[in-house]
């Protein structure tokens, strides 16, 4: 790696954090109430989509697949965050800052391949009904999750090896909260377009070619309901299938404003938002849009939340039970604010 004026390399400072005390408490407190809202939400789906056997479909196999995607997501840079608010030096090694890139691009990548290959499973599941028991097995969707953990983590590695090996200017602060691509391409010092151009390529394949195919694969499905004679059959597919679209313009619309467009046109006030939205508002949305939209996903977390207050009224104090419970109060009182 070259580093310009240093002759050896120490890290990173990150410069977006609130200096003023109240603040900075402000903000721990605001991150942390979301990191929890995440963390039970989407771990109150996977308990469910894992102990009601009549979710042990294509479906919530990718939902389940999902939710567990975005709990590491989030993990990635949300405690980094959170222990840098209330530190005084907000500093991470170059080691540290590659390793935090590699899996909040790689986790990032694999969940938008993740919603492409659940608009595929909605795609054959309502334009070709009869074959999708045959089409659609659970084999497919393991693998299907597989590959986009893959893919996503070995575009991930390629982007994350190929900036680490510009040249850095001598100005080590990063005007942001995570170490990200938009960031820390502000500090490279080489000529631009051509670093551009690849750091394109690579979002595009990870955002603008998924996004192609969910377009595509909802263009057909939209045809094929508008031909349904029954209004309620075509409330009834565009039910199933709203849920999933509200989520991927959410998740794709902020990502592809942060890498879809050049270096030049960061503005570290505007992008530490967004950034902000698709680190924690995404995955805190999710569980809330698929449970509230899902009444199969209802029922199957009601089920799981009583079984685990019988068991605790029967005297067994199972450390998950009081984890389901806390998921429950956490995703009602969300709800509750949101209705």
């Amino acid at each position: 790696m070259s580093w310009g004026n240093q002759s050896e390399p120490t890290g990173f400072v990150f410069l977006a954090y609130p200096s003023r005390p109240e603040l900075r408490i402000l903000s721990f407190l605001g991150v942390g109430l979301a990191y929890v809202l995440i963390l039970t939400g989407n771990v109150l789906i996977l308990v469910s989509v894992r102990a009601e056997p009549r979710l042990h479909t294509p479906m919530y196999c990718f939902l389940g697949s999902l939710s567990g995607v975005e709990i590491c997501y989030t993990a990635a840079v949300v405690p980094h965050i959170l222990a840098n608010t209330l530190r005084s030096h907000k500093s991470i090694s170059l080691l540290g800052c590659a390793a935090q890139m590699t899996f909040f691009i790689g986790l990032g990548g694999a969940d938008c391949l993740l919603l492409a290959a659940m608009a595929y499973d909605r795609y054959v599941a309502i334009c070709h009904p009869l074959q999708y028991p045959v089409v659609m097995t659970l084999t497919l969707c393991v693998r299907l999750v597989v590959a986009s953990g893959v893919l996503g983590f070995s575009l991930s590695l390629q982007l994350v090896a190929f900036i680490f090996s510009l040249p850095f200017c001598h100005a080590r602060g990063i005007e942001h909260f995570f170490c990200d691509v938009p960031p820390l391409m502000q500090l490279v010092c080489a000529s631009a377009p051509f670093h551009e151009q690849s750091v394109l390529v690579a979002a595009t394949l990870a955002i603008a070619a998924p996004f192609c195919l969910i377009t595509a694969s909802y263009a057909r499905i939209v045809a094929v309901v508008l031909r349904v004679p029954s209004a309620a059959g075509r409330g009834r597919a565009f039910s199933t299938c709203s849920a999933h679209l509200s989520v991927v313009l959410l998740q794709y619309g902020c990502c592809a404003f942060m890498y879809l467009r050049p270096s030049r046109s960061y503005h570290a006030g505007r992008d530490q938002l967004v950034s902000l939205l698709y680190t924690l508002g995404t995955p805190l949305l999710n569980p809330l849009i698929y449970t509230l939209r899902n009444g199969e996903m209802k029922g199957a977390i009601g089920k799981v939340l009583s079984r685990s207050c019988v068991t605790h009224s029967r005297g067994g104090r199972h450390p998950a039970d009081w984890g389901l419970v806390a998921a429950s109060v956490h995703l009602h009182a969300v709800r509750d604010a949101l209705s």
